[in-house]
């Protein structure tokens, strides 16, 4: 295991290179293994989670060349072979709840399975909804709502109603019933985290496979297949998910960090942290002539409120911000955080106010009151996120800190601590 030992720091210095977006990276390596012909991916992100994709994928029949600068998906059009072994995807919940539809296009046994956090994230909802269309799945364990899960097609069309608590779960079936002959209808009460959906969509249309709906509501889809997925040459752009790391640690120090070539199509979910620093009072600039960003801590901070349910991902970094903001924040949407990689809303509270936060849950809403950080000794718990969340708190607080478990920041964002310590970040890494 790895800690993090973290001082006070200002961050200065450019960067240059932002990692590709791992919800992209991932939809188009799954699409392009379902489509006809070869898919170029230019700028993925080479990650832990995005490699179990890559895995799960070659254990279909896929084949996918990676290079440094994009990786080549060969095609399978749909003609998927029964796996050899066991799908181990990981850490990857996104790969986890896709290739579970993937599994049912198959006329045979799949098991899926993934580590530990993995094998508490719940699935039924999306087993059911599969054996509705007639596949044959379940969870190995009838006690317990998670994988490992037992999958077998193929599935036929039909309709299925989902609650819309997991955005996985619909973009699942969206990717593989086009490929099912006849009219599928895919019911959704109360979508969260509709980017992600759109997100899903958007990869479809691209991909020369159509389908009905309300791009607002996105409570109903219609698609008629069998239709065929196209390649394509995709660039991947930068991922405002570890973004959002970089230029909050930005804000709360006395920094001043530019960025390159910055994805400001504002497609994605997280793409909303910019509104939320410019409405708090930090000094932010965009070119959109360049794609560049520019940030210059050192200003203070007002407490907002937000509801994060279509930017869950968010929230570890978010409730950093509010602990040095002047004033109350309250976060809403949180439900669904409870089942990421950690419950992230316990953890979350639990180590923050170890170093001084105040911070409280009622009714799912977190209440904080800003005010500063002191050093203290916290731990990720395995979970990415939360890792790179409390490395950032660290730069910020008054004191020493140290993080433990920071391993896990190689599931989505590699070079993290790399690219922090060159703009100044005064980060030590041992092993604990």
């Amino acid at each position: 295991m790895v800690r993090a030992c973290i001082e006070p720091s200002e961050l200065k210095g450019s960067v240059n290179s932002l990692p590709g977006s791992k919800s992209h990276t991932i939809r188009g390596v799954i699409i392009g293994t379902l489509a006809e012909g070869v898919s170029v991916l230019f700028n993925p992100l080479d990650s832990q989670d995005t490699l179990s994709a890559v895995r799960a994928c070659e254990a279909y029949g896929s084949k996918v060349e990676r290079y440094s600068d994009r990786w080549i998906i060969h095609g399978l059009n749909g003609n998927l072979k029964v796996p050899d072994n066991i799908i181990d995807v990981g850490n990857s919940g996104t790969t986890m709840y896709f290739m579970t539809g993937v599994a049912s296009l198959v006329p045979g046994w799949s098991v899926l399975t993934g580590d530990y956090q993995i094998r508490k994230r719940p699935i039924e909802e999306l087993l059911s909804a599969l054996r509705g269309l007639g596949a044959i799945a379940f969870r190995t364990r009838d006690n317990v709502d998670a994988p490992p899960v037992v999958v077998k097609g193929p599935i036929k069309c039909g309709r299925v109603r989902l609650s819309g608590r997991f955005s996985q779960f619909v973009s699942s079936l969206l990717i593989v019933t086009p490929l099912v002959e006849g009219k599928t209808c895919i019911e959704v009460e109360d979508p969260k985290e509709k980017p992600y959906i759109r997100m899903t969509i958007d990869w479809l249309n691209r991909s020369g496979v159509k389908l009905d709906c309300d791009l607002e509501m996105l409570n109903c889809f219609e698609i008629n297949g069998p239709q065929t997925y196209k390649p394509q040459n995709f660039r991947v752009p930068s991922d405002w998910s570890s973004l959002a790391f970089l230029i909050a640690a930005g804000a709360i120090t006395s920094s001043q960090i530019s960025f390159e070539n910055v994805d400001l199509s504002c497609n994605q979910a997280d793409a909303v942290i910019l509104d939320i620093l410019r409405a708090i009072g930090t000094d932010i600039s965009v070119n959109p002539l360049d794609n560049s960003l520019f940030i210059r801590g050192g200003r203070e901070l007002i407490g907002f409120e937000i509801d994060c349910s279509d930017c869950p991902d968010l929230f570890p970094i978010l409730t950093v911000l509010a602990c040095f903001a002047r004033g109350s924040t309250v976060i809403k949407g949180t439900q669904t955080l409870r089942y990421k990689e950690t419950d992230r809303l316990a953890v979350m509270c639990s180590e923050l106010s170890k170093m001084g936060a105040s911070i409280s849950i009622r009714d799912d809403m977190v209440f904080i009151n800003g005010g500063g950080l002191h050093g203290a000794e916290v731990d990720s718990h395995g979970d990415h996120r939360i890792a790179m969340a409390l490395v950032i708190a660290g730069l910020g607080a008054q004191g020493k800190s140290i993080v433990q478990n920071v391993e896990c920041v190689s599931v989505s964002f590699p070079n993290f601590f790399n690219l922090i310590k060159s703009l100044g970040a005064r980060v030590i890494l041992e092993q604990s």
